[in-house]
């Protein structure tokens, strides 16, 4: 099956990233969110995004014309009817996302194939919600979308191998560097990556040292390119501590108990970057 229209569920940080570099790779990309405002924001942020790049001689202005002339936009589900692709970029949450299976599901034509962007929730579990499980696939970008190389995609238990092709290759054709996984909480990029931030947090509940310290010493001992809990803060403390939750929950193992710190963190509301406080204060940046 041959992708030309892309839909695109959700135009919040990971949605308008999606749909901008499908656009930009030239699909016809169709991007909803719940109100108005969102979608405006979203389309807003693709717009900032390309002009950046204009400015910055990564992209023709000529292209960057193209890719937002290829984007259209809604609050509705209906239009998504004549999609050959869509990718829910939802919040993470199984019930949101499986009753958005489930609507998608009665709207999509029946050879459409339905992809989520999570990044923990089993995608298993996501396609039995739907009477079209072997069209169902993970499609796990990650943030921000367009400079990011990677696309993690996840085979669900029931995700037949022409769909998985499919998609391998339309990962090829947005400028992408797909891997395959078998669908498991977290895949491997979270599973081993979160933990490993949690660890951090534990190590800053503990005393061991200061917040700056930790990101120094596994900058310069480990040579990642940020530290841990500045990653953490770029990420969002939430979303660590979700995916940490559905990593506990799903393979009940307790080397996956979140961080009493990082609980906290994110009951006093300090989620990181977007909330201007989390392990590092933004609010004067």
């Amino acid at each position: 099956m041959e992708i030309k229209k892309v839909g695109v569920v959700g135009a919040g940080t990971m949605g308008n990233g999606i749909a901008q570099v499908f656009a930009a790779a030239g699909y016809d990309v169709l991007m909803r969110d719940i109100k108005d405002e969102f979608v405006a924001r979203g389309l807003s942020t693709i717009k900032k995004n390309l002009e950046r790049m204009v400015s910055r001689n990564k992209m023709a202005a000529e292209a960057k014309d193209a890719a937002l002339a290829n984007i259209h936009t809604t609050t509705e589900l209906a239009p998504f009817a004549d999609r050959d692709l869509i990718v829910e970029a939802a919040l993470e949450e199984v019930s949101l996302k499986l009753q958005l299976f489930r609507e998608l599901d009665g709207i999509a034509k029946p050879e459409a194939i339905l992809a989520t962007n999570t990044s923990s929730i089993s995608v298993t579990k996501i396609a039995a919600a739907t009477k079209r499980p072997g069209q169902v696939i993970g499609m796990h970008f990650f943030n921000p979308v367009p400079v990011m190389q990677l696309v993690e995609i996840v085979r669900a238990l029931q995700t037949k191998e022409e769909v998985v092709a499919t998609i391998e290759a339309t990962g090829k054709k947005i400028g992408k560097t797909p891997h395959v996984v078998k669908d498991s909480f977290g895949f491997v990029v979270n599973r081993v990556l979160i933990p490993m931030v949690n660890e951090a947090v534990n190590c800053l509940y503990e005393g061991l040292t200061q917040p700056e310290d930790i990101d120094a010493v596994m900058k310069l001992g480990a040579n990642h390119p940020m530290g841990p809990l500045a990653l953490a803060d770029l990420i969002g403390l939430d979303i660590i501590l979700n995916v940490m939750e559905t990593l506990y929950q799903g393979f009940e193992d307790p080397k996956y108990r979140p961080s009493p710190l990082l609980k906290q963190m994110v009951d006093a509301g300090y989620l990181g970057r977007k909330t201007g406080r989390g392990f590092f204060d933004y609010q004067s940046a």
